[in-house]
């Protein structure tokens, strides 16, 4: 799993079966002092993240259990959006 900022959406009329209704959102991957960290994903979002709200992003064969054995294509999955989080570091050490 990593942490991200959704920075923005696709829209897709063309779907592969299994991801109708299947929100896209584009992801950057953050660090926790929360800078840009790593290429952009593209991530299914079933739980209404929305574009500037930081996320918490699963990936490979995790994304896909959510959807209970269905094969559907989808490497990234939004899992959660993120209210707050605390460090037990110095935000400037490191």
């Amino acid at each position: 799993m990593f942490l991200g900022k959704v920075i923005g959406s696709v829209w897709a009329t063309q779907k592969e079966e299994g991801m109708d209704n299947l929100k896209l959102m584009i992801v950057q991957p953050l660090d926790f002092r929360e800078r840009e960290s790593g290429q952009t994903v593209i991530a299914a979002d079933r739980i209404g993240a929305g574009v500037g709200e930081k996320v918490i992003v699963s990936r490979g064969s995790p994304a896909r259990i959510l959807f209970s054995g269905k094969q559907v294509p989808v490497d990234a999955m939004i899992v959660g959006i993120v209210d707050s989080f605390e460090l037990g570091l110095d935000p400037d050490e490191g």
